[in-house]
């Protein structure tokens, strides 16, 4: 092994010096053009756009692809994603995906605890998604963004839930107060000027606080059981009051119409009484007779026994037995 060494710095030795400083300084000169064309071409991704600053001073923004700048020291570029959809977690954090922290920490309750319009307690989680919208801005307007949009976020979300009662935040109206707590956190961003654009706040979870829980779904109890029952009464009144209003209708329809028969009926009988009325009054002796032996065609059939008396006979009548009787008396004669 001493014999190698030795070997190589024999070798060194018997090289001239001045063979050597040739590839010290062609190695130099590379190093310094490699520095050059690294600190005066940059490129952009398709997500980004570069922000150069010349002495520390804004001086262009630059759009996706392959640019040229003056070298390190002069001007220096930032790259800011201005397509990418960032999203900060309030009252919770994401772990892990699908896994979520949970609330019992202090800090996350702190941001979560909200009061609602009618003096009850909630705790909201939520999701605020943005994305850069002036690269200028969010670099230079506001020392920290990410805390500014966190703060006017709860700002925005506790002033909103503020005016609603508790009813209205855990059940129906998620929609509405993320789309008013998106509008006002756009509202105040744009007066701090912070290049921020707000795509979207959604309300995750609403729950009661853990102290309250159980009365809370007590109460929630009371009110579904009052719910089922309301229902249950209109199911009942829907089905027996058209049923009631279509037999009045059927009843009222049937006297109406007994009502027109009747009418009908004693007009014909009074149209019949007058024409028999003229008929009589032109031979009232034929009419009488006529009404008399139509009369008395249909009574005596009806009749059983018949007893016919004369005011001119002086003595019994005498009677022809043509009934059942006479017919029974004369087969027992036999």
């Amino acid at each position: 092994m001493d014999f190698e060494k030795d070997s190589i710095e024999d070798y060194l030795r018997k090289i001239p010096r001045r063979d050597m400083k040739k590839p010290i300084i062609l190695g130099v000169a590379a190093l310094i053009v490699i520095i050059f064309l690294s600190s005066t071409f940059f490129s952009v991704s398709a997500e980004s756009v570069g922000v150069v600053q010349r002495f520390g001073k804004y001086d262009r923004t630059t759009q996706p692809g392959l640019h040229f700048k003056l070298p390190a020291g002069i001007e220096s570029v930032t790259k800011v994603p201005v397509t990418r959809i960032m999203s900060q977690e309030f009252g919770f954090r994401t772990a892990a995906p699908g896994i979520r922290t949970t609330r019992s920490q202090q800090a996350l309750l702190q941001e979560s605890l909200m009061l609602t319009g009618d003096l009850n307690v909630v705790v909201a989680d939520w999701i605020v998604q943005y994305k850069v919208r002036d690269p200028r801005e969010f670099l230079f307007k506001v020392r920290n963004v990410v805390e500014t949009i966190r703060d006017v976020s709860e700002a925005a979300m506790r002033q909103v839930v503020g005016d609603r009662s508790v009813d209205g935040v855990l059940t129906v109206e998620r929609m509405q107060i993320g789309e008013e707590a998106a509008l006002k956190m756009q509202e105040i961003l744009d007066k701090y000027e912070t290049g921020i654009q707000i795509v979207t706040v959604k309300l995750q979870d609403v729950n009661p606080p853990d102290q309250v829980k159980p009365a809370f779904n007590a109460v929630n109890e009371a009110k579904q059981e009052k719910e089922q029952m309301i229902n249950e009464a209109m199911k009942d009144y829907n089905t027996i009051i058209p049923k009631a209003a279509g037999d009045a209708e059927r009843m009222i329809t049937e006297a109406e119409g007994y009502a027109i028969d009747r009418v009908n009926r004693a007009d014909g009988d009074a149209a019949r009484f007058v024409d028999l009325w003229k008929q009589y009054a032109k031979a009232k002796d034929v009419t009488r007779r006529r009404l008399y032996m139509e009369t008395m065609s249909d009574v005596l059939p009806k009749v059983k026994k018949k007893y016919i008396v004369d005011e001119n006979e002086q003595g019994i009548l005498r009677l022809l037995p043509l009934g059942e009787s006479a017919i029974s008396s004369k087969g027992g004669a036999k």
